[in-house]
């Protein structure tokens, strides 16, 4: 299947602003973030289809997932 994940901030760094990326079926949003050398602590808002999801949702085709890393600052 088919995922467009949308990075923000640092995550874009080395990666790029919109990925497509292929997945086996059954896979879940942790698996997402681990094909994208994404550590589950640099993962601090994540939506699936702009709704809040947390990493262990599984996907479906064409599902779009962002993923925003903790912001800093003071």
């Amino acid at each position: 299947m088919t995922i467009e994940a949308r990075l923000f901030a640092t995550l874009r760094e080395g990666r790029g602003k919109v990925l497509k990326v292929e997945l086996g079926d059954g896979a879940t949003v942790a698996d997402l973030a681990g094909r994208l050398s994404i550590d589950r602590k640099d993962v601090a808002i994540l939506l699936v289809g702009g709704r809040d999801a947390r990493l262990d949702r599984p996907l479906s085709d064409g599902e779009i997932v962002s993923i925003f890393p903790p912001v800093g600052g003071g």
